[in-house]
């Protein structure tokens, strides 16, 4: 009999281990394995296109001088001008710090601009600037070929179907980042 290598012993440990794992009765909501690894390869390819989709934008954003994070504010602010910072780091869900760097950044280009709040002294309300207005309408048809290349060849009922699962998937994430009666931070 030939003797164990240090790697040979271990891997017999791990595969000990794991026969006695196997044994022991599951919980009732893992008693399925199959679909506990259908669930961790759906969350595994959420992450992995989630970061793919991402730098794809980066880069398509990079093109036209701008970035990501940018966009967000500006299509935010598009649809919903005059909302403070406060208000915008909060439908973001960023922290208004982090949101006061990018902001500033937008005012220097001069895509956004900062007007007092007349009922708060405190506040600012955030408004596209003309050419802020334009940059955004010339962002839709990237944003639209965006779309097309990444969703090409995929039928419109696959596609709604993602999209319903995928706000049902963000709303569980919700519920477990802020619990009930409790002001989260952002």
């Amino acid at each position: 009999m030939c003797a164990l290598n240090v790697y040979t012993h271990y891997d017999l440990r791990i595969l000990n281990f794991w026969k006695a794992f196997q044994r022991l009765p599951l919980p009732k909501e893992l008693s399925c394995p199959m679909s506990l690894d259908l669930k961790r390869q759906l969350v595994a390819q959420l992450v992995e296109s989630s970061r793919l989709l991402r730098n794809y934008i980066d880069h398509r954003a990079k093109g036209r001088g701008t970035t990501r994070a940018q966009w967000i504010v500006l299509f935010r602010l598009r649809q919903q001008e005059g909302l403070s910072q406060v208000d915008l780091a909060d439908v973001l869900e960023l922290q208004p710090i982090s949101l006061v760097r990018l902001l500033d950044r937008l005012v220097e280009h001069g895509l956004l601009e900062r007007r007092p709040d007349p009922r708060d002294r405190r506040a600012n309300r955030l408004f596209l600037t003309a050419s802020g207005r334009q940059l955004v309408d010339d962002l839709d048809s990237l944003r639209d070929s965006i779309a097309t290349d990444v969703l090409q060849d995929i039928p419109a009922a696959a596609i709604e179907t993602s999209l319903e699962t995928l706000q049902d998937i963000k709303e569980r994430i919700k519920s477990f980042a802020e619990p009930p009666d409790s002001v989260a931070a952002k």
